[in-house]
């Protein structure tokens, strides 16, 4: 299976906008439909709370809301950023997701108990906090987030949660595979285009449980100077 460095993803994107034309938006539509569609083949059977961080991981989150939404589940966005510190494409996709009035709770300043208020009745749970471009240990809302969202997944109840990482468990570095500080530890992952070249570390396979490598639009003459076929 190929794998990608944090370097050739940003190459890559940046690609496909600059050179194929494909503006990020759409990069980001087709991520986020790709991860949606695969959380509903595993199976949803109440409310989804995706986490979203301040980048283009919590873009992805947006989206993955809005198609669930959509296809007439229930969702919840908790920001782990305040709405303001939102830009460019994710912010787009925040705007869109607040004028369809999903529910949207911004815990930027929230601490660990608050967190785990806000996710406790999830069905699963939809890690976007941070993506590949992330490094060093995760801090402050992020921080309680990931620590509240183990916390979830690991109580005993009678109906577990189950935890969805888009790209990759935040905390996870993308190239090395070690864990810095707190990290995700997801159900399956949702990785894009190809698994990351940390993945190959034996030790992330704690963190990422199955990886699904979905597809973002990316044309086949572009995946393949990568390495990347289908």
């Amino acid at each position: 299976m190929p794998k990608l460095t944090r370097r050739e993803v940003r190459e890559l994107d940046r690609l496909a906008i600059e050179e194929f034309g494909i503006p990020g938006i759409v990069l980001m539509e087709n991520a986020g439909a790709s991860a949606a569609r695969l959380l509903v083949a595993q199976g949803i059977d109440g409310l989804v709370v995706i986490a979203c961080g301040r980048g283009n991981n919590g873009g992805d989150g947006f989206v993955i809301a809005r198609h669930l939404d959509a296809a007439g589940y229930q969702v919840r966005l908790l920001l782990a950023a305040p709405i303001e510190a939102y830009a460019g494409d994710a912010a787009i996709n925040l705007a869109i997701a607040e004028r369809a009035s999903l529910p949207i709770a911004c815990l930027a300043d929230a601490d660990g108990a608050r967190w785990g208020h806000d996710l406790a009745d999830a069905s699963w749970i939809v890690d976007a906090l941070l993506g590949t471009g992330a490094a060093g240990p995760p801090r402050g809302a992020v921080g309680a987030a990931i620590e509240a969202i183990n916390a979830v997944r690991a109580a005993v109840v009678a109906e577990p949660t189950r935890v969805l990482a888009v790209d990759l468990p935040s905390g996870l570095d993308a190239d090395t595979g070690d864990a810095p500080g707190v990290c995700v530890r997801a159900d399956l992952t949702a990785t894009f285009v190809a698994a990351k070249a940390g993945f190959a570390n034996p030790a992330a396979a704690a963190f990422t449980g199955p990886v699904h490598v979905l597809g973002i639009g990316a044309p086949a003459h572009l995946l393949r100077r990568f390495g990347v076929s289908r």
